[in-house]
C-alpha cells in the first residue's frame, strides 16, 4: 500500500469512527459502502480498506454476498470488557504507583478537571471523551505501550460500539467524583485506597452499563449474544 492509499485509508477510518460514535451509524445496521464513500467524499476502496480494519478491531463484522454490519448488542461483550478494564487498569495503576511524578499527577488532574467540566455541560459527547481522557492518562503514568494500546481498544469497543445507546445513561457526575476520590488517594500516596477507588468505580460503572444494556435489549427485544 502506498503512503497516499494509507492516508485515504486513515481519512476514512477517522471518517467512519466519527459517524459511529456520534450513532450516526448504530449496532446491528448495515453499512452501504457505496454511500459511505460518497458521504465521505472519497472513492470506495479507502472505506473498504478501514472496514477491513474495522473487522480487526472487532466492530464490524462482514457477511458473504451480503456485505458488512455493525456488529450487534451484545450482554456478555461488555460484561467481559468492563472486566477486562478492571484487571487492565488496576495493574496499569499498580506499576504506575510507585514512580508517580509531579507531572504526572499534573496531567491526570488536568484530565479530571476536564472531566468535572463536562459533565456539567450539554455535549454528551464531550462527556465521553473526557471521561476516556482520564482513564487513558491515569494508564499513561505506567509507561507500557501494549498495555495502553489494550485500554484503547477497549476504549473504542466501548465508546464507538454502545457509546449513544448505553454509556449516555451513565451518572457523570458520579463518575467525576469517583475520579475525584481517585486522585485524591493518588496525591496522598495512598496506594491501597487508589487501587480500591479505581475498582470501585470501574465496578459501578459496568453495573450501571449492564443494566442500560439490559433495557435496550428488551426495547428492541433482540436476543442478547
Amino acid at each position: 500500500m502506498t503512503s497516499a492509499s494509507r492516508s485515504h485509508t486513515q481519512k476514512a477510518y477517522a471518517g467512519i469512527r466519527r459517524l459511529m460514535f456520534h450513532n450516526e451509524i448504530v449496532p446491528g445496521q448495515k453499512i452501504a459502502y457505496r454511500e459511505l464513500a460518497e458521504r465521505l467524499g472519497m472513492s470506495q476502496t479507502p472505506v473498504i480498506q478501514a472496514l477491513k480494519w474495522l473487522e480487526f478491531h472487532g466492530l464490524v463484522r462482514n457477511e458473504r454476498h451480503r456485505g458488512y454490519f455493525i456488529e450487534a448488542i451484545s450482554l456478555q461483550e461488555v460484561e467481559e470488557i468492563y472486566d477486562l478494564r478492571e484487571l487492565l487498569e488496576v495493574d496499569l495503576l499498580r506499576k504506575s504507583l510507585p514512580g508517580m511524578t509531579a507531572a504526572d499527577l499534573k496531567r491526570v488532574a488536568a484530565a479530571m478537571e476536564d472531566h468535572l467540566a463536562a459533565a456539567e455541560g450539554k455535549d454528551l459527547h464531550a462527556r465521553l471523551e473526557k471521561d476516556m481522557r482520564f482513564h487513558l492518562e491515569l494508564g499513561a503514568c505506567a509507561g507500557t505501550r501494549v498495555h495502553q494500546r489494550n485500554l484503547r481498544n477497549l476504549f473504542d469497543l466501548l465508546y464507538l460500539k454502545y457509546g449513544a445507546n448505553v454509556l449516555f445513561s451513565t451518572d457523570m457526575r458520579a463518575a467525576g467524583a469517583a475520579h475525584q476520590r481517585l486522585y485524591e488517594a493518588l496525591r496522598e500516596g495512598d496506594r491501597r485506597r487508589a487501587v480500591r477507588a479505581l475498582r470501585t468505580h470501574i465496578r459501578a460503572v459496568k453495573k450501571h452499563v449492564l443494566s442500560g444494556v439490559r433495557r435496550l435489549v428488551e426495547a428492541r427485544e433482540i436476543t442478547p449474544l
